[in-house]
């Protein structure tokens, strides 16, 4: 482990479950706010088109083309 991982979460490298996600999301006063993702720390973003199961993890998928 380098010094870089150990300053940061856990989560920042390992990631979220669902559970903590959903967990997170209804902290959200609005509900009905979009959800979009982004890669690069928010200076681009693409909005949350599906939601698939692939093997043993939850892949939250932009489909435009």
């Amino acid at each position: 482990m380098n010094l870089e991982s150990k300053s940061r979460p856990a989560w920042v490298v390992r990631g979220k479950t669902i559970r903590q996600l959903i967990k997170e999301l209804q902290s959200f006063e609005n509900q009905d706010l979009l959800v979009e993702i982004s890669l690069d720390g928010g200076d681009t973003h693409k909005p949350i088109s599906i939601v698939i199961k692939s093997d043993q993890k939850c892949l939250l998928a932009n489909s435009e083309i």
